[in-house]
């Protein structure tokens, strides 16, 4: 079957989420004078990336809406029961030097003009849609998908099966005639090769484990525009294996 369409992770894969995080928080807690309270920057980054890992995994679960996981991010970290007016306020400060830190990695906007005549792209992500939409739009890709899609509106978050065909379903493709493109090997690769994808790992990190069966790695999304040509002009997705 051809390949007919991308489907894009955007944190960490198309937007530098952990540089941008990390020089949000750090300005946040400067600006709170909360740094040396935490430990220094070391360990209150370490206490705000668990706290986040935490909160987000209650939210892909369902036990939180999105707003609710940002307050409990907040409360988790600081180790205090905030109210929620509290908890807003103190996660909207953070997101003002957040924001402010937003960047697109150098090679993400020339990979999907490169593939804007090849296929059709869209996202699947395991944030909010509001979030993604707002983010995407700000840092000026928006127009490069047709969709996006994202957890809250699928009802299944990555690696779910359900997550990636229900993305493959929104485009009316089954999921052979799909690449997805993502920078973890266990919710991205594993988690599309295993829905019936094509999938490709951006280990952007050089990790020394070696990709499973199924699974293509690249070091950089400047490989893509001629692995995806490579595949079309093959005429199956299963040239990418």
């Amino acid at each position: 079957m051809p390949l007919r369409a991308v489907l894009w992770d955007i944190d960490d894969t198309l937007f530098d989420y952990t540089g941008s995080d990390r020089a949000g928080v750090l300005r946040h807690l400067r600006a709170e004078g909360l740094l040396a309270a935490y430990g220094g920057e070391a360990a209150a980054l370490a206490r705000w990336r668990r706290a986040m890992e935490t909160e987000f995994a209650r939210f892909l679960a369902g036990e939180l809406c999105f707003l609710e996981h940002r307050r409990a991010r907040a409360r988790t970290f600081l180790g205090a029961p905030l109210s929620d007016t509290e908890a807003d306020a103190w996660f909207a400060r953070y997101l003002a030097h957040y924001e402010a830190s937003w960047e697109l990695f150098p090679d993400s906007a020339p990979a999907l003009e490169a593939l804007a005549p090849l296929v059709r792209q869209a996202v699947l992500s395991n944030s909010s849609t509001a979030n993604q939409e707002r983010k995407l739009t700000t840092l000026g890709i928006r127009e490069h998908f047709e969709a996006v899609l994202c957890a809250d509106g699928l009802g299944y978050a990555k690696p779910a099966p359900e997550a990636f065909r229900g993305a493959c379903a929104s485009l009316g493709l089954p999921p052979a005639e799909v690449l997805y493109v993502g920078d973890r090997l266990d919710v991205d690769g594993l988690g599309a090769r295993d829905a019936g994808l094509a999938a490709v790992w951006l280990d952007r990190a050089g990790a020394e484990e070696q990709p499973p069966p199924g699974v293509r790695r690249i070091r950089g999304l400047a490989e893509l525009p001629e692995l995806v040509r490579g595949v079309i002009g093959f005429g199956a997705p299963s040239a990418i294996r």
